[in-house]
């Protein structure tokens, strides 16, 4: 079992990066957030799980353990497997995913790609007894909601040709350390994470 790799980001791609290490490169599928932080030519620690399946061995990695253990968790329910499981991960903070799961919010679910009604039910039933509280967002803090000038620095930066999941990341932790923040501060910040 490969559970972690450390070496340099030789290339990032749309949903996977290569990371060179003892003469060798990995292919490591990885969720948004943790692409947003990866850029080549620097070093990269990630927390890996390794899957193999019948026609291919499948290398996944997670900028930290609570994204790997939450992985672990939804990708463990039945018809959940790890393509969906990046999804979940790539869509919003593991804070918010966590608290999602632990309210029962089935509605904050489905709203991912590929989760439909029953998918995130069957999610709710089978992990909600087991999301370790630590992982949830704080109490009384709320999911990051994103302003008119987030909603407009998003906008911006798709036309610049970024990908979704990986922009809507990047805003929404913007926007938690500071929802006042005004378009272009965003998208200079954001270009600076992203690039």
């Amino acid at each position: 079992m490969i559970v972690y790799l450390s070496g340099t980001v030789r290339e990032v791609r749309t949903s996977s990066a290569v990371v060179q290490t003892g003469g060798l490169g990995y292919e490591v599928f990885c969720p948004q957030s943790t692409l947003a932080r990866l850029k080549p030519g620097e070093g990269a620690e990630l927390h890996t799980r390794f899957i193999v399946r019948e026609d291919a061995q499948l290398l996944f990695g997670f900028q930290d353990t609570d994204s790997a253990q939450l992985f672990d968790l939804v990708t463990g329910v039945s018809g959940v497997g790890p393509k969906l499981g990046l999804a979940l991960l790539s869509a919003m903070p593991v804070s918010t995913l966590a608290q999602g799961i632990l309210d029962g919010d089935a509605g904050l679910l489905s709203s991912v790609s590929g989760v439909g009604k029953k998918t995130a039910e069957r999610l709710i039933l089978e992990v909600q007894s087991k999301v370790p509280a630590h992982l949830a967002a704080p109490s009384g803090s709320k999911p990051v909601k994103v302003t008119t000038a987030g909603a407009d620095a998003i906008d911006a930066l798709l036309a610049l040709g970024f990908r979704e999941p990986q922009v809507r990341t990047v805003v929404a932790g913007l926007l938690a350390d500071d929802p006042e923040q005004s378009t272009d501060v965003l998208i200079r910040k954001s270009l600076g994470q992203l690039r």
